[in-house]
C-alpha cells in the first residue's frame, strides 16, 4: 500500500518535473523580463495561421481589395515600428457588422467592417491597430495559451495521484482568442499602441476619443455570435485619461510637434463600406428567411431567435426547448447525406423515406440520438438543389418533441427556390461620406443631409460626436445610405 502510494507520488513528481523541463523562461520582447512560456515564436506563427483559417472560414472576409490593402498597409507599417518587427503582420477585414478587432499570435490581425465603419480617422485606426499589435508583441495570447496548457497538464496530475477529477480537460481553441484579457494586459496594450502610433507620426490621443464613443454606443454581439469589443477588451479605469497623458509624453519624447489625424483620408477610404447586416448574405423579413446568393427561402417560426452565420442558420425557440439548424451536408444525394448523418451520430432510425420538397428531391428522417443529457429526437430533411445538399435538423428532447413536430414540418416543407427578383436584388446599407458647406451643430448638419430624426443620435455617434456638438464648415461626415 505504501509502495503504491510512493509510486503514484513519484509519478506525479516526474510529471511535474517534465512540465517544468518542457517550459522555458523567454525574454519578453517588450519588457525584457523573463516570462514563463511554453510556446516558441514559430509555434505562435503556426497557431496564428490556424486561427486565421478558422476565423476566415467562420465569419467570412469582406470583399473590398482596395480597403483591405489600405488597412494592411497600416498594419505592416506599425508592425515594423513595433518590438517584434520580424513578424509578417497581416490584417483581415471580417464581413461582420459587430464592432470588434482582435489578434492571434504571430501577427494575425482581424478587423470587422463594423469597427471600420465606427472609426473616424487614420489616427484612430493606428491607435486600435497598435493596441492589437501590442497584444502580439507582449505575447499576451501566448501567455494565456501557456497557462491553459499548464492547466491541462495539471489536471492530469490528480489522475496519476488517484484523486478524482471534477471536470474534463480544458480545450484550447479559437474561443481562447475571444476571452477577456486582463486589465494589466489592456493597460500594456494601450501604452504600446500610444508608442507605435506616435512613432508612425499619428496623434495617439485620438484612440481615447474612440473608446469614449464605444462606451456611449455600447455595441453588442451580432447575429454571427461574434462578441463586441468590450466583451473581449475590458476597459481599465481612467483608460482615456491615461492614453491622453501618455500621448503627450510620447510626442515630447519623440519631438513630434505636428501629429497626424488624417480624418479625410480615412473617410474617403471607407466611403461605400457596407453598414449593418448585409441582406445579400441572408435576411429575415415578414416571417421568411431569404438568401439571395443561394436563391433559397423558408419560413422562420414566430418569436424564434435567428443566428445567421456564414456556415449555418440556427433558429431557437423562445423557451430554448427546441432548435432548427439549417446548413450544408456532405453527399451526392439526399439518401447518401441521410446515411452519413445516421453513421456519424449513431442515431436510432424511427422513420426514413424519400420525399420531394418544393419540387426538389429530398429525404426525410426521424431518429433518436443519444447525448450526455439524454435522448434527443431529431426530424431531418436532406434536400438537393442543383449539386448542393442542404439539411434541416429539428431537435428537441423526446418528451418535448411532439409539441414541436408540426412546427418543424412547416418550416422544412416550405423550403423553396427563391425566384422573386425583388428579394434577390436587395442591396445593403452603406456608409457614404458627404461634405457640409457651413458651420452648424452635428445634428443639424446630419438632418440637412437627409438623416431622419430617429437616427440622428446613432449617426452622430458614428461620426464620433454628439448631436449638439458644433462643427466647422467643409466638414466631412458619414451618413448611412439605405439599401434594399
Amino acid at each position: 500500500m505504501h509502495r503504491r502510494r510512493f509510486t503514484a507520488m513519484a509519478a506525479g513528481a516526474l510529471l511535474i518535473g517534465a512540465v517544468m523541463a518542457l517550459s522555458s523562461c523567454a525574454a519578453n520582447p517588450v519588457s525584457g523580463k523573463q516570462d514563463f512560456m511554453l510556446i516558441s515564436e514559430q509555434e505562435e506563427i503556426d497557431m496564428g495561421r490556424k486561427v486565421d483559417a478558422s476565423v476566415t472560414r467562420e465569419y467570412g472576409l469582406y470583399d473590398d481589395p482596395r480597403l483591405t490593402a489600405y488597412v494592411n498597409d497600416m498594419g505592416r507599417r506599425l508592425g515594423k515600428l513595433s518590438h517584434r518587427p520580424q513578424l509578417d503582420y497581416s490584417v483581415k477585414i471580417l464581413d461582420a457588422p459587430v464592432v470588434n478587432a482582435f489578434a492571434a499570435p504571430g501577427g494575425y490581425l482581424f478587423f470587422t467592417r463594423g469597427i471600420l465603419a465606427t472609426l473616424n480617422s487614420e489616427a484612430e485606426l493606428a491607435g486600435v491597430m497598435g493596441h492589437e499589435i501590442g497584444h502580439v508583441t507582449a505575447r499576451h495570447s501566448a501567455q494565456q495559451l501557456s497557462k491553459a496548457q499548464v492547466a491541462q497538464i495539471g489536471m492530469i496530475i490528480p489522475q496519476v495521484l488517484g484523486v478524482p477529477i471534477l471536470s474534463g480537460l480544458a480545450e484550447i481553441g479559437m474561443g481562447l482568442f475571444f476571452m477577456k484579457y486582463s486589465r494589466d494586459n489592456e493597460r500594456e496594450a494601450d501604452s504600446l499602441s500610444v508608442e507605435y502610433a506616435t512613432r508612425a507620426g499619428y496623434d495617439a490621443s485620438q484612440m481615447a476619443g474612440f473608446f469614449e464613443t464605444l462606451q456611449r454606443m455600447d455595441p453588442q454581439s451580432d447575429r454571427s455570435g461574434m462578441p463586441a469589443w468590450f466583451a473581449t477588451h475590458p476597459s481599465p479605469e481612467d483608460r482615456e485619461k491615461a492614453i491622453r497623458a501618455q500621448s503627450q509624453q510620447m510626442q515630447k519624447r519623440m519631438g513630434l510637434t505636428r501629429p497626424k489625424i488624417e480624418r479625410g483620408a480615412y473617410l474617403r477610404a471607407i466611403d461605400g463600406l457596407v453598414y449593418g447586416q448585409d441582406p445579400r448574405e441572408g435576411y429575415v423579413e415578414g416571417g421568411m428567411y431569404y438568401h439571395p446568393t443561394m436563391r433559397i427561402q423558408f419560413p422562420v417560426p414566430a418569436d424564434w431567435k435567428v443566428n445567421d452565420t456564414p456556415t449555418a442558420v440556427q433558429m431557437s425557440s423562445k423557451d430554448k426547448n427546441a432548435v432548427i439548424l439549417f446548413t450544408g451536408a456532405p453527399g451526392k444525394s439526399p439518401e447518401e447525406a441521410a446515411r452519413g448523418f445516421v453513421s456519424k451520430t449513431k442515431a436510432r432510425v424511427l422513420q426514413s423515406q424519400s420525399v420531394r420538397v418544393g419540387g426538389l428531391p429530398a429525404h426525410r428522417l426521424v431518429a433518436d440520438v443519444q447525448s450526455r443529457n439524454g435522448t434527443i429526437r431529431t426530424l431531418s430533411y436532406f434536400i438537393q438543389k442543383s449539386d448542393v445538399i442542404y439539411t434541416f435538423g429539428g431537435l428537441s428532447t423526446s418528451r418535448n418533441y411532439p409539441q414541436y413536430e408540426s412546427l418543424f414540418e412547416n418550416t422544412m416543407n416550405r423550403f423553396a427556390e427563391l425566384t422573386d427578383a425583388r428579394r434577390i436584388n436587395v442591396q445593403p446599407d452603406r456608409v457614404r461620406v458627404r461634405r457640409v458647406a457651413k458651420a452648424d451643430t452635428l445634428g443639424n448638419a446630419l438632418r440637412a443631409l437627409g438623416v431622419p430624426e430617429n437616427r440622428v443620435k446613432e449617426i452622430s455617434l458614428l461620426n464620433g460626436g454628439e448631436p449638439n456638438e458644433p462643427i466647422p464648415p467643409n466638414t466631412l461626415l458619414k451618413v448611412v445610405e439605405r439599401g434594399r
